[in-house]
């Protein structure tokens, strides 16, 4: 039977630290938006108490859930975890997430920080991995920090039993190729420079990456195009469903004209009516 709670309850703290893996669900404001849910693997995550999580975000083809959690007023993120050995059990974290980004190998932007109630203590990346004792991979790029508002616990029963075998090393021996290659002078394997290219925009042209983007509109990288075919999102452009567009301006200016020359007879008659001399002396002799 499912359940829900306020905060995460001391039995499903120390099963959620147990779990190999774990998926992650965000989406854009816009109703035209893709729905975006991405597999997480590997001992990345913890719980700094029973409201907060976070998990280590590496370096990947796309940016979905970070440029998700920048758009403003955004920020929605759900996190699932699902039992495949032992009982069965489904566990989402329902909150809201911030991001903080690693800065990259040659340049250091604004640092990004959080206030307390967003579950950073006014962390940047740094901070928050000196902080917590947080291992930095080569893959690394981001640390997702979430504040839960709603824990759901449910059965798992049609959840299939799968046997763990261990975590893939391909990610982390990419990226340590990657910076093996930079240190020995290759500048085009910085992680900025593929962040520029993989990660500046969303599917929907939402900016992923802030360091990404900067380096993107620095250095001239061209992003990679990403869906394909005639339902494919057409350039880069800004969807909030929350924002005024230029359309939705040239909208408000022609009906605004519209309605004067509408109303213009109707109006003709009392103007004529205020501004009459023997109307204006009635209202000073009163």
């Amino acid at each position: 039977m499912g359940q829900f709670f306020e905060t995460i309850p001391e039995y499903l703290m120390k099963w959620i630290l147990e779990q190999k893996m774990f998926w992650v669900a965000t989406a854009p404001l816009a109703a035209s938006g893709h729905v975006n849910v991405s597999p997480k693997g590997g001992p990345y995550f913890g719980l700094l108490d029973d409201r907060t999580f976070w998990y280590m975000d590496l370096t990947g083809s796309g940016t979905e859930t970070i440029a998700h959690l920048y758009e403003p007023g955004n920020g929605r993120i759900t996190v699932m975890f699902g039992s495949f050995e032992g009982p069965p059990r489904i566990v989402r974290l329902f909150g809201h997430g911030t991001v903080l980004e690693r800065p990259g190998h040659e340049t250091r932007l604004i640092p990004i920080r959080i206030s307390p109630e967003r579950g950073g203590a006014g962390s940047t990346f740094d901070d928050f991995v000196k902080k917590h004792d947080v291992e930095v991979i080569p893959s690394s790029r981001s640390i997702i920090i979430v504040r839960l508002h709603q824990v759901a616990s449910s059965c798992g029963y049609s959840v299939p039993f799968y046997e763990f075998k261990g975590f893939r090393a391909t990610l982390n021996e990419v990226f340590a190729k990657k910076e093996e290659k930079f240190v020995q002078g290759a500048s085009d394997e910085s992680r900025e420079r593929y962040w520029a290219y993989r990660n500046s925009y969303s599917v929907d042209g939402l900016p992923g990456m802030r360091i990404g983007y900067e380096t993107h509109k620095r250095e001239g990288i061209a992003p990679i195009e990403k869906m394909v075919g005639p339902a494919a999102p057409r350039g880069y452009a800004y969807r909030n469903s929350r924002s005024f567009s230029a359309w939705h301006l040239v909208l408000v200016a022609v009906l605004s004209v519209l309605c004067t020359v509408l109303s213009f007879p109707l109006l003709v008659p009392l103007l004529q009516r205020i501004y009459d001399p023997a109307v204006l002396s009635s209202f000073r002799s009163s």
